[in-house]
């Protein structure tokens, strides 16, 4: 053949040095319009309240141009709540997305491997075991909800682990071994409020439905110190995420080490799903819901991470301002989440019922 070279049809891609990544049009647009969509809900969270303050007010305030009674309201009492609410969301919705991409499985969240459940028992043990004279508030400016919600959640992801192992590990084997242990911790949960004391239980009770009425910048720090360094983690693991897609034989063939990914991509999984819970409490189907939606919007083979991150984001900014504009009192976020996430959790498995019937 003469003439010039053809070049062989492939997929646009973006090369940042020795980084290359797929050039996804309708990825990278549903990801800008979610992120702005995020910004909406902040300005949103913060203007509405039980004085109304205009949003370009809002904006002056955040950005430093408004100083008074509204940016002292604006920046100490209201946006610790709403970032809060933004990063739990943005944590569990890419912990969602990382644990169905490893198991191949709708069902693989932190809910349902048991991972939430190990964080909520650490927290709660450290809320009803801590004395008499702390509360959720006090211990969560003490450091020892989050010390104890990621060691709950570590040692909880540890036995899956290790009970679903058998040479490596198979997705649906992670799942069940997963829903047992979830079942236990839950047990241990509900033992630790029936011996607290009265008031040490309720208030754990309060803080196990999922809610950021208690938060402050306290919240905040640590959370968003687990989100800087985690996200950019998880986020470089996409192209091997990608590659495991294929299935364990044909990843090990070209090159990547399958079990000690996996290892990987459950670490990241527990230390953002416990910083979420150590933050607000188990806020139920978020990091089970948004990865799908992420999936089905950006048309591809796994639930894209950011994109997941983001919806998730939204969705809990959407369910608080739910919860304090469309009720005559505050109902806790995990309510609405769980009200939203349940029907889909139930349409999923009807469909893929009827996919498996066919």
């Amino acid at each position: 053949m003469t003439g010039a070279a053809v070049r062989a049809p492939g997929r646009a891609g973006v090369r940042i040095g020795p980084i290359g990544l797929a050039w996804r049009p309708r990825v990278f647009w549903y990801t800008v319009a979610s992120l702005g969509a995020v910004l909406v809900l902040v300005v949103l969270g913060v203007a509405i309240g039980s004085t109304w303050i205009a949003p370009g007010i809002v904006v002056r305030s955040l950005v430093g141009l408004e100083t008074g009674p509204d940016a002292f309201i604006i920046t100490t009492l209201r946006l610790p709540r709403v970032l809060t609410g933004a990063l739990v969301g943005l944590t569990l919705g890419i912990a969602g997305a990382l644990t169905q991409t490893f198991t191949r499985n709708p069902l693989g969240t932190p809910d349902i491997i048991g991972v939430t459940s190990g964080a909520s028992v650490g927290a709660v043990a450290a809320i009803v075991l801590g004395g008499g004279t702390y509360s959720v508030s006090s211990l969560v400016l003490s450091g020892g909800i989050p010390v104890a919600a990621t060691i709950g959640a570590l040692v909880a992801a540890a036995v899956v682990y290790g009970l679903g192992w058998r040479g490596g590990v198979q997705s649906y084997r992670l799942i069940l071994v997963g829903i047992g242990v979830s079942a236990t911790l839950d047990a241990v949960t509900s033992y630790l409020l029936v011996r607290a004391k009265i008031t040490l239980a309720a208030a754990a009770s309060q803080w196990l439905v999922g809610s950021l009425s208690s938060t402050s910048w306290s919240s905040v720090w640590p959370l968003l110190i687990v989100a800087a360094v985690a996200v950019p983690i998880a986020l470089a693991t996409s192209a091997a995420l990608g590659i495991g897609q294929l299935g364990d034989e044909v990843a090990t063939g070209v090159g990547l080490a399958v079990q000690r990914h996996r290892l990987l991509v459950i670490a990241l999984a527990v230390v953002l799903t416990a910083a979420a819970v150590a933050a607000a409490g188990p806020v139920g189907f978020v990091a089970f819901v948004v990865p799908q939606v992420g999936l089905r919007l950006a048309g591809t083979n796994r639930p894209p991470l950011l994109l997941a991150g983001l919806l998730g984001a939204a969705l809990v900014l959407t369910a608080d301002l739910l919860s304090r504009a469309a009720f005559p009192w505050q109902v806790p976020v995990g309510i609405i989440t769980t009200v939203i996430g349940a029907p889909y959790l139930i349409w999923l498995l009807i469909r893929h019922r009827k996919e498996m019937s066919r």
